[in-house]
Order: structure tokens, then sequence, then C-alpha cells
């Protein structure tokens, strides 16, 4: 299973915790350059030396989402660092629940910006390397991180569940542009995972239902999903999975 990844120019975005961070692990162990993005700039730097150390490379770009400009500035550093990105992990994003008749504004236009804005801002930046990975016969793939909530009914829920939505439905779209390209486009719609999301809660409602979550089955770890990336990244050529719902076992919905 090494070296699956060899020549391939990856970008992750989220990558300084949580899934992301796992998956920059797991696709530099797989030969990949990973380039990982992120705000918090000293986190993502101290990722980069372990995983130069155990072999890999990296390299580690402070990067907002959120700003459009920034976004660009670090796919003109990957491109002439490296070349074009061959697989880009859509990844970054924040979850803050709430009632809705709590009025949080500012949590809410937060999760939009970044679920939604953030996504777009990365989608704008990167398909054109992606495209033109493609057109010199390098695999390309294009993943986003949704969520199992853009599916179901949650409480507390409401915005999150609608900028994952997005991003479910986003993904479908843009598969049927850039698929006749030769350009994979897959969402990964994880159940609940074990990441610092959950630390960002301040509703003491989704607190308890977190909490009662936890009591009745095991959440999964950030490196399963992980796993999921590095498997839609390796299939062949001719195999795109263009949904992967990845649940807790004892999870029903």
């Amino acid at each position: 299973m090494e070296n699956q990844l060899n020549g391939r120019v990856a970008v992750i975005t989220g990558a300084s915790s949580g899934i992301g961070l796992h998956t920059a692990r797991l696709l530099a162990g797989q030969g990949a350059k990973v380039a990982l993005l992120a705000r918090r700039k000293e986190t993502l730097e101290r990722e980069v030396a372990d995983i130069e150390r155990a072999g890999g490379i990296a390299m580690a770009l402070a990067v907002d989402v959120t700003d459009q400009a920034s976004v660009d500035a670090a796919a003109a550093t990957v491109l002439q660092t490296w070349g074009p990105a061959s697989l880009v992990f859509n990844n970054a994003g924040v979850m803050l629940p709430g009632a809705i008749e709590e009025d949080k504004r500012g949590e809410s236009t937060r999760q939009i910006d970044l679920n939604v804005q953030g996504v777009m801002h990365v989608t704008h930046a990167f398909v054109p390397q992606l495209l033109q990975a493609a057109a010199n016969g390098v695999q390309a793939d294009l993943i986003n991180t949704s969520s199992i909530a853009g599916q179901y009914i949650y409480p507390y829920f409401s915005v999150y569940s609608a900028t994952k939505a997005f991003v479910s439905h986003l993904t479908r779209h843009m598969r049927a542009e850039l698929g006749a390209k030769n350009v994979r486009v897959s969402v990964i719609e994880p159940g609940i995972t074990s990441t610092e999301l959950q630390g960002h809660v301040t509703s003491q409602g989704v607190k308890d239902w977190l909490a009662d979550a936890a009591q009745k089955y095991e959440f999964l770890k950030p490196e399963d999903v992980a796993e999921v990336v590095r498997f839609l990244a390796v299939q062949p050529p001719r195999v795109n999975l263009m949904q992967v719902v990845v649940m807790p076992t004892g999870q029903a919905t």
C-alpha cells in the first residue's frame, strides 16, 4: 500500500487538526507532496516538520479560506513550487450548532462564510490546476467534506446542516462538469467524528445531545475519514465514487 500516491501534489485545507491533519500525514506517507493549508501557521509548521522527519514532503501555508486573495496566493505558491495540484481535499469547516430562536447571527454568518464561501474560494483557486494536471495525464481529484447532517434533520443544526447540504449538492453539479474533463469529484459525508469541532459548541442543548450520543456509540476518528480520502484517490481512473457516507457503527441517522 506504500507510495500509491507518488507524483501527486495534494492540497488539504483545514489541515492543522482533525480530519485534515490526519489526511495530510496519511497522504504524505503514501508518497504525495502535501500542502497543508490553515490559519494556524505555527501548528502547520510543526506538523510539516514531523512529516519531513518521517520521510515525507510537505509545506505549510497560512491561509484564511474565507479570503479569496489568501487562497489564490496559496494556489500560486503550490503551482510555482511543485506544479499543478492533482488532489485537492476541500475540508476546512466549522460547526456552531444552536437553537434557531437563540438568534446567534454571528455564528450563523461564520458557518456560511467558512463552510460555503470557503469551499467556493478553494474551488475557484484550484480547479484550474486540477484541469491542468488532468490534461497532463495525471489523475486529478477534488474531494469535498460535507456531513451526514446535510441529509438528515437534527435539532440545533439548521444552519450547519444547510451549509453541508450546499456542499453535497455543489459536488454533484461539479462532477457533471468536470468529470468529462477527467477530474473526479467526490463528497464525503461523515457522521459524528471526534475532532475539535465539538469543542467550539457553546449551546448547552447541543452539548447535552453530543454527550448523550457519546454514551450510546463510539464516534468516528479523524483517521477513519482520512483513510476514505486515500481510498478515493487511489481508485483506477475510470472509477469515481461520487458520494461516500461514513457512519459510526452505532449511529442510526
